[in-house]
């Protein structure tokens, strides 16, 4: 039996500020910097979920030691460029981040590296990290250039590697994390189109916060490290707010944040909503009917979900373009989309690189229905929206937002009037 649950409308539009927890991307990569840090770091502001479960358990299966100080901050004793020797065994559960991120730092280490992961995750892609090492000296062992693979590591050496672009940008800052810790300068060449850009220039400020340069041997140094809120957490919130005609404001998020999913609410704006942009804060107020768009999401692909959602509502055809590299995430997002929408009355049609939606106005002809969620946090937590201005809308497989954000349906009820 399908586990699910059913979202409850809002009886009114929301007036909220809504807390969310600290940044998945950046959490994962303060982990890496201080887990190859001189020193002792402590991180705050941590997110708990399961993706850095699976980043803190590969570090203890590394030899690396960490405490946690409390539930959002952890000590982590670094090992200062150097992995203790192999052989060892990791499992990163779901988590792309950590498979792609600790396939990289094992090339520094000595001996043999075995990295598993879950079912859904051992189909996804990992060729480009593996012939990148594999070019630059390190042999890595694996069936079509996905996990289950072995590294058999000696350390690193410098070197200049080309890498693809196109497929995903975690491969290109795994290596630019280990870059700071090889024997020589290491040159990362990307070649082909950079997708989601913001996280490699993510993946530089968190190293730059460390004492390290991409591509220069210097190491990292232990440091005090606070995690921003979640960016991509936060667009669910404002994207409600757009929804529903009501007024989200999430604190902690400005227009200088290192996560460019921050430019979510540019998207919103272009849809009729009036954003706030402070400092530390951002707030969406919906309007009284949200208009169509056409947009690039490819800098911000994971809200893709999210838009094709908003864009269920509004008024006219929708086109989201520049991200056919998608279909490989967590689950084919634009099938997933598409499906979804069609179960809410909403029609939607596949493009090779994105995807059309034809909006139903205040949600006017659309209904409820149950949305399959493919084992993807994204497509549950985006469709949840859709039930908070239709009924009978019901998630299947609620459990998989654990991945990112467990207290998910919890903040949900931020949104309610008390």
């Amino acid at each position: 039996m399908i586990d699910t649950v059913e979202i409850e409308p809002l009886t009114a539009p929301p007036d909220a500020v809504v807390s969310v927890p600290g940044s998945r991307s950046i959490s994962n990569r303060a982990l890496v910097c201080a887990a190859l840090a001189r020193g002792t770091s402590v991180i705050s502001g941590l997110l708990r979920s399961e993706d850095t479960e699976a980043m803190l358990e590969c570090l203890t299966d590394l030899g690396i030691g960490w405490r946690q100080l409390d539930e959002t901050t952890v000590e982590v004793s670094g090992c200062g460029g150097r992995l203790p020797p192999g052989p060892r065994s990791l499992y990163t559960r779901l988590s792309g981040t950590t498979s792609r991120f600790v396939t990289a730092m094992c090339a520094l280490g000595d001996g043999d590296y075995t990295i598993d992961a879950a079912a859904p995750m051992r189909t996804r892609p990992m060729g480009v990290l593996v012939d990148a090492l594999g070019s630059l000296g390190v042999e890595v062992t694996s069936t079509s250039g996905r996990l289950p693979l072995v590294v058999h590591a000696g350390g690193l050496g410098g070197g200049r590697v080309d890498v693809s672009g196109d497929v995903s940008s975690q491969f290109l800052s795994a290596l630019l994390l280990v870059s700071p810790c090889a024997a020589g300068p290491l040159r990362v060449e990307v070649t082909g189109e950079l997708k989601s850009r913001p996280y490699v220039q993510m993946t530089r400020s968190v190293m730059a916060a460390f004492g390290a340069e991409a591509e220069v041997p210097k190491g990292y140094r232990a440091t005090e490290y606070s995690v921003e809120p979640d960016a991509s957490t936060a667009c669910y919130f404002w994207a409600a707010a757009a929804i529903c005609g009501g007024r989200v404001r999430v604190e902690g998020l400005g227009p200088t944040s290192l996560q460019g999913d921050v430019g979510f609410v540019d998207v919103l704006e272009r849809m009729g909503c009036v954003v706030d942009r402070e400092e530390r804060a951002i707030t969406v107020r919906g309007p009284s009917r949200l208009g169509a768009t056409e947009v690039d999401l490819a800098d911000i692909s994971d809200q893709a979900p999210t838009f094709a959602v908003v864009a269920g509502f509004a008024e006219g055809r929708s086109r989201a373009r520049g991200i056919g590299f998608i279909r490989r995430k967590e689950s084919d997002r634009i099938a997933a989309v598409v499906e979804g929408l069609g179960r809410i009355g909403v029609t939607a049609s596949e493009e090779p690189d994105g995807f059309l939606v034809e909006g139903k106005p205040d949600g006017n002809g659309t209904h409820g229905g149950s949305i399959r969620t493919f084992d993807d946090h994204r497509i549950a937590m985006s469709f949840a929206l859709a039930g908070l201005r239709r009924s009978g809308v019901r998630i299947e497989d609620p459990g998989c937002v654990a991945k990112t954000f467990p207290g998910f349906f919890e903040a949900l009820d931020q949104m309610r009037a008390p």
